[in-house]
C-alpha cells in the first residue's frame, strides 16, 4: 500500500505539472512531496478502475482519527473544480495544494487528515511537557519544529485553534523550561551540598591526625569517602565545573595531607622499630651471658633490670618481636628454671632442718617452769647446749622462722625471769638504795603531817593530804 501511495503521489505531481501554467506555478504553493503524504492516503490509481459514471465514495477515516474528527476539520476547507484545495485562514482563505485527479472528497479528506496529524503532534508535545524526564533542549527543538509546521501549514482544519494551541504550548514550554531550570539549580545545589559533606568529613579526618591516630582505620575511612564521591558523581546531577573542581581540590588536599602524614609516621615507625630491634638484640646478648649464673639473688636482679629495659625498648614489629622475645625468654627460662631447681632442693633441706629444730624445742620447753635460782641455773646450762645445736642445724623455711624462734625465746624468758628475781634479792646496792629511799619517804611524811595540822586553808590542806597519800603508796610499794 505504501508503494502504491508513492506511485500515486508521483502521478499527481506529474499531472499537476502538465495542467498548471508557468504563471499558476509561480502563484500556487508546491504540491506536497511524496514523503509528506501519509501511507493511508487514497490511491488515485484505485479510482481509475471505477466506472466513470459512478460517484466516488467518501474516503475512509485514517486509523486513529474518527470520521467525526475528519468531518470537523473538512468544515474549514473547500476544493475548487480544478482540484485546488483551500483552507479558511483568518478572514479569508489560503490555497494549500492541488489534487486534480481525485474527487473533491478525497482531496479534502487528505488535507483534513494532515491537519489531524499536525494536531496530534501538538497533543503529543503537550503530553510530553507533562513528563518528568523532558529536557530543555527537547522543548526548544520541538517548539522550533512545530513553529515551522504551524506557520503556514498545508492542511485543512481549524487553523486558529492550531495556532492558539501552539501559542499555549509555547508558554507551557517556557514555564516547563523555567521549572526545569529551577529544579536543576535545586538539584545542583543539593548535589554540591552533599559533595561538600564528603569533603568536610575528609578535611575533619585530615585535621584530626596526631600521634594517637589509627592509620589503618583512617585509611579505610578515606577509601570509603572516595567511593562515596565516585558514586555521587555517577548517580547525581552534574554540577558546575568550577564547583566540582574546587570541591575536588579540597578533597584531594585532605587526602594528600593524610598520605604525607602517614608516610612520615611509617618512616618514623620503621626507624623506631630498627632502634628497638637493636636494643633488644643487645638485651638478648646480656641475657645469654647471664643464663648459666648461679648467683641467684644478683642475677635475678639483673634479669629484672633487663626486663625493664625490654619494656622500654619499644616494638620492632610483630614478627620481629615474636622472634626476639622467644630468644630472650629462652635465656631467662634457663636461669630461672635452674634457680627454681635450686630452691626446691633448699626447700627440702630446710624442711628437714625444721623437723630437727622442733625436736630441740620439745627438749627446751621441758626445762620450764623453774622454781628457784638453782633450777634456773641448771635450766640455763641445758638451754645453752640446745641453742648451740640449734645454730648448727641451719636454715628452716622462711615462713616458719618466727614461730619456732618465738617458742625458743619464750623458754629463755621464763628462765631469765627467775634469774633476775634472784639477782634483785641478792644485790646489796639495791638494798641500800631501797633503805635510803624509805627513810626519805618517812621524813617527808612526817613533814607533811606537820604542815597539814598547821594549814587552815581547806584547798591547800586538801592538796597536802593528796601529796601525803601518794608518798604513802610509794612507801608501801618498796616495803
Amino acid at each position: 500500500m505504501a508503494d502504491e501511495n508513492v506511485t500515486a503521489s508521483e502521478n499527481i505531481n506529474e499531472t499537476t505539472k502538465q495542467a498548471t501554467t508557468p504563471a499558476a506555478e509561480a502563484s500556487k504553493p508546491a504540491v506536497p512531496s511524496p514523503a509528506a503524504m501519509k501511507p493511508h492516503a487514497p490511491s488515485p490509481a484505485a479510482f481509475a478502475k471505477k466506472a466513470p459514471q459512478r460517484a466516488a465514495a467518501p474516503a475512509a477515516p485514517a486509523a486513529g482519527f474518527s470520521e467525526a474528527d475528519v468531518k470537523a476539520a473538512e468544515a474549514f476547507g473547500r476544493v475548487a473544480d480544478d482540484g485546488t484545495v483551500f483552507v479558511k485562514d483568518g478572514e479569508g482563505e489560503r490555497e494549500v495544494g492541488q489534487f486534480p485527479d481525485a474527487s473533491k472528497e478525497e482531496a479534502l479528506a487528505l488535507y483534513a487528515r494532515r491537519y489531524l496529524d499536525l494536531k496530534e503532534k501538538l497533543d503529543l508535545f503537550a503530553n510530553r511537557l507533562k513528563s518528568n524526564n523532558v529536557k530543555s533542549r527537547e522543548i526548544d527543538e520541538s517548539i522550533k519544529t512545530l513553529a515551522a509546521e504551524t506557520e503556514q501549514p498545508a492542511v485543512v482544519g481549524d487553523l486558529a485553534a492550531i495556532k492558539a494551541q501552539f501559542e499555549a504550548l509555547k508558554k507551557e514550554g517556557a514555564a516547563k523550561k523555567e521549572a526545569l531550570t529551577q529544579a536543576r539549580k535545586a538539584a545542583v545545589a543539593k548535589a554540591v551540598a552533599e559533595r561538600t559533606v564528603i569533603v568536610e568529613k575528609a578535611e575533619a579526618l585530615a585535621n584530626s591526625l596526631d600521634e594517637n591516630t589509627n592509620w589503618r582505620s583512617t585509611a579505610d575511612k578515606f577509601r570509603s569517602l572516595f567511593q562515596q564521591w565516585q558514586e555521587h558523581q555517577r548517580n547525581n546531577v552534574r554540577i558546575d565545573k568550577a564547583d566540582a573542581d574546587a570541591l575536588w581540590s579540597r578533597f584531594s588536599s585532605a587526602r594528600t595531607t593524610f598520605n604525607v602524614a602517614r608516610r612520615k609516621w611509617a618512616q618514623h615507625r620503621d626507624a623506631e622499630r630498627s632502634e628497638a630491634k637493636t636494643a633488644k638484640e643487645a638485651i638478648i646478648a646480656e641475657a645469654e651471658e647471664l643464663k648459666d649464673s648461679t648467683a641467684w639473688v644478683e642475677t635475678s636482679r639483673k634479669f629484672n633490670e633487663l626486663m625493664d629495659r625490654w619494656k622500654k625498648a619499644g616494638r620492632a614489629g610483630r614478627r620481629e618481636d615474636d622472634d626476639l622475645w622467644a630468644r630472650f625468654r629462652a635465656a631467662a627460662d634457663t636461669f630461672f628454671n635452674a634457680r627454681q631447681a635450686d630452691r626446691e632442693q633448699i626447700s627440702s633441706s630446710e624442711k628437714e632442718n625444721l623437723a630437727k629444730k622442733e625436736e630441740l624445742l620439745v627438749k627446751a620447753e621441758a626445762l620450764v617452769p623453774v622454781k628457784d635460782e638453782a633450777e634456773a641455773k641448771k635450766a640455763r646450762q641445758a638451754l645453752a647446749a640446745i641453742q648451740e645445736e640449734w645454730d648448727q642445724i641451719g636454715y628452716v623455711p622462711r615462713d616458719e622462722v618466727r614461730r619456732i624462734e618465738g617458742r625458743l625465746d619464750a623458754v629463755d624468758q621464763q628462765i631469765k625471769a627467775v634469774e633476775d628475781a634472784a639477782w634483785k634479792q641478792s644485790d646489796p646496792e639495791a638494798d641500800a638504795r631501797k633503805s635510803s629511799f624509805e627513810e626519805q619517804l618517812n621524813a617527808q611524811l612526817a613533814d607533811l603531817d606537820g604542815k597539814i595540822a598547821a594549814e587552815s586553808d581547806p584547798k591547800k590542806k586538801a592538796k597536802l593530804e593528796a601529796e601525803k597519800a601518794t608518798k604513802e603508796q610509794w612507801l608501801n610499794a618498796i616495803r
